[in-house]
């Protein structure tokens, strides 16, 4: 068979060669489909080639041997569909993008803009506020919408950031030689340069510099999820994942500052965990969608985060295996205090980063694993409640606990305030080490000023470094972190005379312990490396250079703005005008840049110092000899023809031409010249080509393309000289976010008279004189005065239960405490007079609640939902607030479950807890408490009716909550206050039993 079907590849072109040109024979064609599935029967012979003379006629032979060996190759069936009208080049590479990329959208460089079409077009050009246009095919009208390439930023923050979408950014690549000949002379080839989502920002303008862009992607373990899911037997189980045992693996990133963690957790505290890492994107592998994908879709939503299901990796690489992806290996002990799930997590999110960016090389810092025991546990609803990072009502940063202490000066140290802010420590002597540095700028006031001098300087050198390890960067980022290199060096300088100084005083104690605490400061940086390298950036490049190339840029985007904005006049409407960006209307429509006929040479800008190399020096000294070589020509030639408007050019269409201005010349004297050929001649100007000029032309032009190919192998070897430092730079700007910190913290407890809190291993709360760090600032802005309190807890009274009227100040007292707490912790001085408080695990808030009725939870459920995590949760060393709980039933119902919860936090968790309820009946249902204490807040009145109230806490029970007082204080209309005020008597005298008075007692 073989042989046969060779002969039939022998026999078909022999045949087709004789003259008659007859169609193959038919018993060829079953031979020749067995030997190819892929093969389609011939192009059909069109007439015309079939009405021919016939030739004499011929015989060829061949050996068998000598036939070519293999599958038979025929060219694909062609039914003739390609020979009508197509879409235009750059169309069809749309839309083969939207195909790949389905869940993209597709931003396609033309030019100097960025172009949408088809169908995507018509669905963004409105949210984007574009206009959308008809762009004219032979295959038919393509709708299309653009904007200008320096605009990218605006409209990826609309539709990465505001619309949560998807975006695949397809650029020009200019074609060579070789690949303009296979392209059928194409100057350039388009594809996705890299797939933008929420979690994968680098170096956008649109970045909140003072906050993370984390990428999280979550581990679970689909064939353990299943088994479990068969145990429990229901396959409609909306709670499958919060009701397993299911281990979690956690692992997230920042592109833009390379920072990688892990983390273990339980499906439990999945959503604890999500609130605090706060990742603009979640990642979680497809293969678990049908089995709680809903349920994750809930959970991540209740804080408007994008997850993403993709196809995760089959085999989950070690982490000795991820070297390529990250600034320095993970060593074999170190990879095994990571868990299997946390290694899965974080594989499966650098596979998903490595797809995302197409190829871009990255260098992230090695994965650094947080342990759980290390930190504070603050789960969502504490940190929404304690308004840690944003207030409750309107998810505004001003008001939050972040706002009221941040006095950092860089953006990167607010973000390690954030970070801390997040996740206070739990160890006695991380904590001292930061309050020992805290104290050390309390003391200090020039050397703290100092050190913030010099931050502010400083540069955002964590993101910055990261734009060269993936491959970006630009001269004004070099300049930037060599500024932020030779800051840290001066603060190195002013720590390191600071110790010497003390060190000099003499041996207190006290100063010893401070002077440490800058030693392990200084002994942090390393600097030999960075410093050399700063050096060699600021000898290298040229800033008042760098600086004129801006500002010709920027006449560019200029004159790109105005041809944008000479389309809409010509082809918008009068309202699509006024849309346009205020800066873009008022442009001048005068040209500002450099015109294309110009005299190049006057307008070059170099980047690099002339001595930034040997080889960079020479090639500036031949370009001075031969641009000084034009000088001497243009004076020859104006002397030759006796006009001083002679110039040489180059312009884009003409090349290398001799232009004359208002000068009258000869033929004769044009050929005394050596002119060959007259370009262009008007009444007032002539053009002409000068050999002379066109090959002095030529070399200068050679000249500058070596010099730029010098600076650019200068660059590169300034960004080969950041990856090669690339470690200590990291660890030098960690260094400085923590001074950062510091000197923030003492500021703050210089401006708020803090002090410094004592930590200790017990579970006891000794504060005297605390205060609210939020409500009290918020106070002083009105002219109020804050009214300060005690909080003793732990060992004679574990539990307080505190009542009082509503508006005196009982949610204040419990958040204050909370949040003196968790500033303990961090590192950071107390609003106090004295602070002694027992190291706390976990801190729990149920402090209000509403309702979420798009989950189907009211706002009873809510609650319950919330106290049912702490009773389960909570531990001895935990801290608990607990506001109104049962208020969203009725009193019986109500009192009966405060009453359980009270039981639940004194017999089981045995944990620090603050109480306040307005079920009075609880005070005398705990009475055989021992540990627990019982504190009122009060109303102060007058004999005219007026009456203010009492914030000062004290031993006893209000039975009063004097509602209708606050009621008429929001304005209720007086006949409903009288109406209430009747009701609320023949209650108190009817009901049995009833435990009110008109005037608030105390026991």
């Amino acid at each position: 068979m073989r042989i046969q079907s060779l002969q039939t590849r022998a026999v078909i072109p022999l045949r087709l060669g004789r003259a008659n040109l007859q169609p193959p024979v038919a018993h060829g064609r079953p031979q020749l489909r067995a030997l190819c599935n892929n093969a389609r029967r011939p192009t059909p012979y069109r007439r015309a080639q079939w009405e021919l003379h016939r030739g004499a006629k011929t015989k060829t032979s061949t050996k068998l041997k000598d036939l070519p060996q293999g599958a038979l190759k025929l060219d694909a069936y062609d039914d003739g569909a390609d020979d009508g009208p197509q879409y235009p080049m750059v169309v069809r590479g749309h839309r083969d993008n939207m195909l790949k990329f389905k869940n993209c959208v597709i931003l396609t460089r033309v030019g100097n803009f960025y172009e949408l079409y088809l169908e995507q077009a018509e669905e963004f050009a409105p949210l984007l506020n574009l206009k959308l246009a008809t762009k004219k095919t032979s295959a038919g009208p393509v709708a299309m919408a653009g904007f200008p390439y320096f605009q990218l930023d605006r409209f990826l923050k609309i539709l990465v950031q505001d619309l949560n979408k998807y975006v695949a950014i397809s650029e020009e690549f200019a074609n060579d030689a070789e690949d303009r000949a296979r392209s059928g002379g194409l100057m350039f080839q388009r594809k996705v340069a890299r797939v933008i989502t929420p979690g994968t920002l680098i170096d956008e303008k649109f970045m909140d510099p003072s906050e993370n862009n984390f990428l999280l992607s979550i581990h679970i373990d689909a064939p353990s999820l299943k088994a479990g899911m068969t145990e429990v037997g229901d396959a409609s189980n909306q709670h499958l994942l919060l009701s397993s045992s299911q281990r979690v693996g956690l692992a997230w990133l920042d592109l833009s500052t390379g920072d990688f963690f892990t983390q273990p957790t339980t499906p439990q505290m999945l959503s604890s965990a999500i609130a605090r890492i706060g990742a603009r994107e979640i990642v979680v592998d497809e293969e678990i969608r049908d089995l709680v994908g809903q349920e994750l879709q809930l959970l991540v939503g209740q804080d408007h985060r994008l997850l993403t299901f993709f196809k995760g990796p089959k085999e989950i690489s070690p982490m000795s295996e991820w070297s390529p992806m990250l600034e320095a290996p993970v060593s074999s002990s170190e990879e095994s205090l990571f868990t299997t799930e946390e290694t899965a997590a974080g594989y499966s999110l650098l596979e998903y980063v490595r797809h995302q960016l197409q190829g871009i090389n990255m260098k992230l810092q090695p994965p650094r694993r947080r342990h759980l025991d290390r930190s504070m546990s603050i789960d969502r609803n504490s940190l929404r409640g304690l308004e840690i990072l944003e207030t409750a009502r309107d998810g505004f940063g001003k008001g939050s606990l972040l706002h009221a202490v941040g006095r950092t000066s860089t953006k990167s140290g607010t973000r390690l305030l954030r970070d801390r802010l997040t996740s206070p420590s739990s160890s006695i002597d991380e904590i001292n080490e930061r309050l020992d540095l805290v104290a050390q700028f309390v003391e200090d006031e020039v050397l703290r000023d100092d050190v913030v001098q010099l931050l502010k300087r400083s540069y955002d050198a964590q993101r910055l470094v990261q734009k060269f390890s993936l491959g970006r960067g630009d001269p004004d980022d070099l300049i930037c972190l060599a500024r932020a290199i030779q800051a840290s060096q001066e603060i190195r300088r002013v720590l390191s005379d600071t110790m010497a100084a003390n060190s000099n005083q003499g041996a207190a104690d006290k100063t010893t312990k401070l002077s440490t605490s800058l030693g392990i400061m200084i002994n942090r940086l390393y600097l030999d490396g960075p410093t050399a390298l700063a050096d060699k950036i600021l000898e290298a490049i040229d800033e008042e250079g760098l600086m004129q190339k801006h500002r010709i840029e920027d006449s560019t985007a200029a004159d790109a703005v105005q041809l944008a904005q000479e389309v809409i006049i010509s082809e918008g409407l009068p309202e699509e005008i006024d849309s346009m960006p205020r800066k873009v209307r008022s442009k001048n429509t005068g040209k500002t840049g450099v015109s294309p006929e110009s005299d190049s040479a006057d307008y070059d800008t170099w980047i690099m110092r002339r001595d930034a190399s040997e080889t960079l020096r020479k090639l500036h000294g031949n370009l001075e000899s031969l641009l000084d070589e034009k000088s001497a020509l243009t004076q020859r030639l104006r002397d030759a023809v006796g006009s001083n408007t002679l110039s040489l050019k180059w312009t884009p269409g003409l090349g290398y031409i001799c232009h004359i201005k208002g000068g009258k010349i000869s033929q004769s004297e044009l050929e005394e010249l050596g002119v060959t050929r007259s370009v262009s001649s008007t009444k007032s100007t002539r053009s002409f080509y000068l050999p002379v000029w066109s090959d002095l032309g030529t070399r200068i032009d050679q000249a500058k393309v070596q010099i730029r190919q010098e600076e650019q192998r200068i660059f590169e070897d300034l960004r080969r000289g950041i990856i090669l430092n690339l470690v200590k730079i990291r660890r030098n700007a960690a260094v400085m976010d923590e001074l950062d910190v510091a000197c923030s913290f003492a500021i703050l407890a210089q401006e708020q008279r803090m002090v410094r809190p004592i930590l200790n291993r017990g579970t006891a709360h000794k504060i005297v004189g605390g205060r609210h760090p939020t409500v009290k600032l918020g106070l002083e802005e009105q002219g109020h005065r804050f009214v300060s309190n005690d909080c003793f807890l732990g060992e004679e009274e574990r539990i307080w239960l505190i009542t009082g009227p509503n508006m005196a100040g009982k949610s204040t007292f419990l958040r204050q405490n909370a949040l003196i707490t968790i500033l303990a912790q961090v590192g950071s001085f107390v609003p106090a007079e004295y602070a002694e408080i027992g190291v706390v695990d976990q801190i729990f808030s149920r402090t209000g609640a509403a309702d979420d009725l798009f989950r189907d939870q009211s706002t009873f459920m809510v609650e319950m939902l919330e106290t049912a995590a702490i009773l389960k949760q909570a531990t001895p060393s935990s801290f608990v607030i607990m506001d109104e709980v049962g208020r969203g039933t009725t009193p019986e119902d109500g009192t009966a479950i405060a009453f359980a919860c009270l039981h639940h936090l004194y017999h089981v968790n045995r944990c620090r807890t603050l109480f306040a309820t307005h079920f009075h009946a609880l005070a005398d249902m705990t009475r055989d408490y021992e540990k627990l204490g019982t504190y009122c807040t009060d109303i102060k009145e007058t004999p005219s009716g007026s009456f203010s109230f009492v914030h000062r806490l004290r031993r006893g029970v209000n039975r009063e909550s004097h509602a209708l007082k606050v009621a008429s204080l929001a304005g209720l209309p007086v006949e409903a206050i009288d109406v209430a005020r009747d009701v609320l008597h023949d209650m108190r005298a009817n009901r049995p039993g009833f435990q009110g008075v008109r005037s608030a007692q105390c026991i």
